[in-house]
């Protein structure tokens, strides 16, 4: 995948993670980038480390989605625990 991709999965797997965990996050169309393009390496390695199912190098490949949402959702629950209690 190109570097264009992986920015568009990173803000898809950001959004999809948001919606999945609703709730005030800072960061905006930025922030959601950075924790979908975070979350698709976090969860790729998560993935191949533990589940011994590495991810594929295709856009359209089910199992890279899901390890990118996952690692985005892991990543948001991660950054709220974190940083939640900062705002008022």
């Amino acid at each position: 995948m190109s570097i264009v991709s992986w920015i568009i999965l990173g803000l898809l797997a950001g959004v999809i993670a948001k919606i999945l965990l609703p709730g005030r996050d800072p960061g905006g169309l930025v922030g959601t980038t950075v924790i979908g393009i975070a979350g698709a390496f976090v969860g790729g390695w998560i993935s191949a480390r533990f589940f011994d199912r590495p991810v594929q190098r295709e856009f359209y490949d089910p199992t890279t989605w899901g390890a990118a949402i996952g690692g985005a959702f892991v990543l948001l629950v991660v950054y709220r625990l974190l940083f939640g209690h900062s705002r008022n």
